[in-house]
């Protein structure tokens, strides 16, 4: 699949954009706050529905206006049309002409695989980014897991509630309590099948990176360790004196290790980026396994801040998208961009909002 054209109106700083898009390599180059990076961030929030850069709809609307559009064709095995508007009053998504009723039903028109610098968040930030990390690829491999999730999460926050009142609602808590069962429980059972499916390739894809000087893991540690009722039970009082739910999938913790060694704890800052890029290759190259076509890479400045080492193992996954006719963003400035990649790729240049083809 790939991106065949993208339009843009009151987008990040773009008023105005309509732009094709071949299959291959596609150098965004420019100086910075030039809006390199928001493209990539329209491609993303096309695939995903959310921003690489943690941030709300709101803060992707060009300055003073009211809402954004972002409009996309899709050509895979067979040719889509995506439109998305978003404004304080209004949200729309429609494919093909009509409404998005579920999302399960539009996930995977476009999967994509984004490489930037708050990825290092996912070693060294908190356990909640790596269980999103988890919690993305699950959705790209299984669309109908982002509504167990969203069940999940209501439920958690309806029984938080219900734990913060002074006279607790015991037959609304059972209710919840039961939902968050039902859904956490199905929510554990796939991320625990998902890791040891993913392991090899992240592993692999650290040794291409590494040159197999140290051993990598990933593990899946569950907050819930046999049966989450019982647990769930046998936490109650904990729970009404802490005033919030203290067992379940939103507790669980995702291990990256080096050496045997937590990353987190551990690791130097070049192990860390090592580890950071390996995750996200084999996210690529996992999906691509699955679905038979490489998904569509959005690079951020990212292969400028890298060792000459850390490039050549990224390398390869660049050159089997080429080789697939999968699709390539990068995006970087004139002085940082990778030579080596100057073989095969269309140039663009970036500048106040405004996308052209570099001469």
């Amino acid at each position: 699949m790939h991106l065949a054209h993208l339009r843009l109106r009151d987008f990040r700083n773009y008023a105005r954009l309509d732009v094709d898009f071949s299959p291959g390599f596609h150098l965004l180059l420019g100086p910075n706050a030039q809006g390199k990076t928001n493209i990539l961030e329209a491609i993303y929030l096309i695939a995903t529905l959310r921003s690489f850069r943690g941030v709300g709809s709101a803060q992707m609307v060009r300055h003073g206006h009211k809402g954004y559009f972002v409009g996309a064709e899709i050509e895979g095995q067979s040719s889509s049309m995506v439109k998305i508007y978003w404004s304080a009053r209004e949200r729309n998504l429609t494919l093909n002409s009509q409404p998005v009723r579920r999302l399960a039903d539009y996930l995977g028109i476009l999967r994509a695989v984004v490489f930037c610098s708050e990825d290092l968040q996912l070693v060294k930030g908190p356990a909640s980014r790596r269980r999103r990390f988890v919690d993305l690829l699950l959705t790209q491999t299984h669309p109908a897991y982002l509504g167990m999730l969203r069940r999940y999460a209501q439920a958690l926050r309806a029984r938080n509630a219900l734990l913060k009142q002074r006279v607790l609602n015991e037959a609304a808590l059972a209710g919840f309590t039961s939902e968050l069962e039902s859904a956490g429980s199905e929510i554990i059972r796939m991320r625990a099948k998902l890791i040891p499916e993913f392991v090899p390739f992240a592993v692999a894809a650290y040794l291409k990176i590494t040159g197999a000087r140290e051993e990598f893991s990933v593990s899946y540690q569950p907050a819930v360790k046999a049966d989450f009722a019982v647990e769930l039970a046998q936490s109650r009082s904990r729970e009404r004196t802490m005033r919030m739910t203290l067992v379940g999938p939103h507790r669980d913790e995702v291990v990256i290790a080096v050496d045997g060694k937590s990353a987190l704890q551990f690791a130097s800052e070049g192990q860390k980026r090592s580890a950071v890029i390996a995750l996200k290759m084999a996210q690529a190259e996992y999906l691509s396994h699955l679905h038979g076509s490489p998904p569509v890479l959005l690079i951020d400045d990212v292969m400028g801040e890298l060792d000459r080492g850390r490039r050549a193992g990224l390398l390869p996954l660049l050159e089997r998208a080429h080789a697939c006719r999968g699709q390539v963003f990068m995006t970087a400035t004139d002085e940082n961009w990778p030579r080596e990649l100057g073989r095969e790729l269309k140039r663009w240049e970036v500048s106040s909002g405004e996308l052209r083809t570099a001469l």
